[in-house]
């Protein structure tokens, strides 16, 4: 086998590898909107701060938060990892980022949260590269919405 086609079938290989489809159970639009969203008994100005200040309480900060619009973007604090970049030479970093929207239908309020982890490498050279990835885990979206619950009761009991 010439060094020509060697080439060729290892790219080959390698190109079709990356098409393997994983064992993740991938799960459809409704049900990722189901896990991500809450509805509560109580008025947009009531919730929209209590979910504000659930994200501060998560540690994450607050990049924009607009009550008009029920948009909220927030970022955790960005984890660089020491020992990847000495091996290799490439910094990596990993960051939670969340949004929240909030909107008044009727009487209730809407509540739709999402969490995604961005991880990110950089090389001396110039090189990058990212990578966004959702973060579907019902425990992270239960924690959340179980501290806006009590967020909501304390606004609520607090008026």
């Amino acid at each position: 086998m010439s060094l020509k086609n060697f080439a060729f079938a290892a790219l080959t290989a390698l190109v079709l590898s990356g098409c393997a489809s994983s064992n993740a159970p991938t799960m459809t639009p409704l049900e990722i909107q189901s896990l991500q969203s809450r509805e509560y008994e109580a008025k947009k100005e009531l919730v929209f701060p209590s979910v504000v200040s659930v994200f501060q309480d998560l540690g994450y900060t607050i990049a924009n938060a607009d009550i008009a619009s029920g948009l909220i973007s927030a970022e955790s604090s960005t984890e660089s990892n020491v020992g990847y970049q000495i091996l290799t030479g490439t910094s990596l970093t990993n960051q939670t980022r969340a949004t929240g929207f909030v909107e008044q239908i009727g009487s209730k309020t809407k509540v739709r949260l999402n969490f995604v982890v961005v991880s990110q490498t950089s090389s001396g050279w110039g090189q990058s590269n990212r990578s966004d990835k959702p973060i579907l885990d019902a425990k992270v979206y239960e924690n959340a919405f179980e501290k806006i619950d009590s967020a909501i009761f304390l606004r609520k009991n607090s008026q």
